[in-house]
């Protein structure tokens, strides 16, 4: 039974690792990028069974919730919390946990995101109710991914001594969390068999959460209480938003996983788990054709080409795009934009994104 547990979809992210597809005004998560579904009507499918609709509370900016609300209408207002600007996974978190703990406080609360394929459902499901059992120990649980190839992409975690706390899933005493490195090092991690990566979802009673913030976030802690005290009154808004801007952005992982105590890892390798982070990993997910690219366009022709991701926004462009002699590229058409580049290099596009920003080209974002 997962009676108090409760879902923090996080769907405020601008996503710009796919521009030019993903905008301001159309954000990865709300994209039709791999067949009918957008990625958030697939994470909010996916908890099915496990997490009711009423508990389902979706954390993401003003500006983005009525496009998130007529892609699922069964979503209503008292699903959302809206955090006033970006400040970091940390806070929007935090602020997330205060709003649950006023519904339930003996809430658990799964942190998860708007822009991971997991085809494994029921897998997902399972894992999250095996999440639960151990969450609900105040534990704080995260799912760990065993890595396929060095990524430099991901961050990581070690693994320590596997713990006998549950019946429903393997799982493991967390020894470090660390930031993405670099190639060696995510190597060595890959041949030690000691490394998951890190998915970004996480599993945690609210008080525990919490706990942690205090500890080691004392001036977001101080930031949320104040919040806390003008939760359903006039002026909640308004004191939230000055609060908000004030605050130094963070991420979870940073702030406060790498200095957590009490840190338990399930693995979570049945999911098929992909973060659609970028163009060569979307590009994996997709079904290719017998040159092995991969063709979503109106017109398109290619001749002796390999490994091609060829992405256009059909209701934008009509025109045709041809090729001869590529290998491994990315072509990505948005009507107003052609973006073209190696697949091996589509993690890099804040460059593009910066030099368009000094040439004042931010209308493009």
């Amino acid at each position: 039974m997962t009676e108090h547990l409760y879902a923090g979809i996080m769907a405020g992210g601008g996503g710009t690792r796919l521009w030019p597809l993903s905008r301001r005004s159309r954000p990865k998560q709300s994209l039709r990028l791999i067949g009918d579904q957008t990625l958030f009507q697939m994470a909010i499918d996916r908890l099915d069974t496990v997490v009711p609709l009423d508990r389902t509370m979706i954390l993401t900016v003003r500006e983005q919730a009525q496009q998130l609300i007529s892609q699922v209408p069964a979503l209503d207002d008292s699903n959302f919390i809206l955090e006033p600007g970006p400040r970091g996974t940390a806070s929007v978190i935090g602020l997330a946990a205060i709003y649950i703990r006023r519904k339930n406080p003996e809430a658990v609360m799964a942190c998860l995101t708007a822009d991971h394929f997991i085809p494994g459902v029921e897998s997902f499901q399972q894992l999250l109710q095996a999440a639960y059992e151990v969450a609900k120990q105040k534990h704080l649980v995260t799912l760990g991914i065993s890595p396929l190839s060095p990524d430099t992409g991901y961050g990581y975690i070690r693994r320590g001594t596997k713990l006998d706390i549950t019946d429903l899933h393997e799982c493991y005493e967390v020894e470090a969390f660390t930031e993405k490195p670099d190639l060696e090092t995510a190597k060595r991690y890959l041949q030690s068999g000691e490394y998951f990566w890190n998915s970004g979802m996480f599993i945690w009673h609210v008080d525990a959460i919490l706990n942690e913030i205090e500890r080691q976030l004392p001036d977001l802690y101080r930031t949320l209480q104040k919040i806390d005290e003008v939760i359903d009154t006039e002026q909640e808004r308004s004191i939230t938003e000055s609060l908000w801007m004030e605050l130094e952005s963070v991420t979870v992982d940073y702030g406060v996983m790498e200095g957590a105590e009490g840190v338990v890892v399930l693995p979570a390798d049945d999911l098929g788990w992909i973060d659609v982070g970028d163009w060569g990993r979307l590009f994996d997910i997709l079904p290719h054709d017998s040159f092995e690219n991969v063709v979503l366009a109106n017109k398109a022709e290619l001749l002796d080409s390999t490994g091609v991701l060829i992405y256009q926004d059909t209701e934008s462009s009509e025109r045709l795009i041809a090729g001869i002699g590529l290998t491994d590229f990315v072509i990505i058409d948005t009507g107003d934009i052609l973006f073209a580049c190696p697949r091996s290099r589509a993690s890099e596009l804040k460059r593009i994104l910066a030099q368009l920003k000094e040439s004042n080209l931010d209308r493009y974002f």
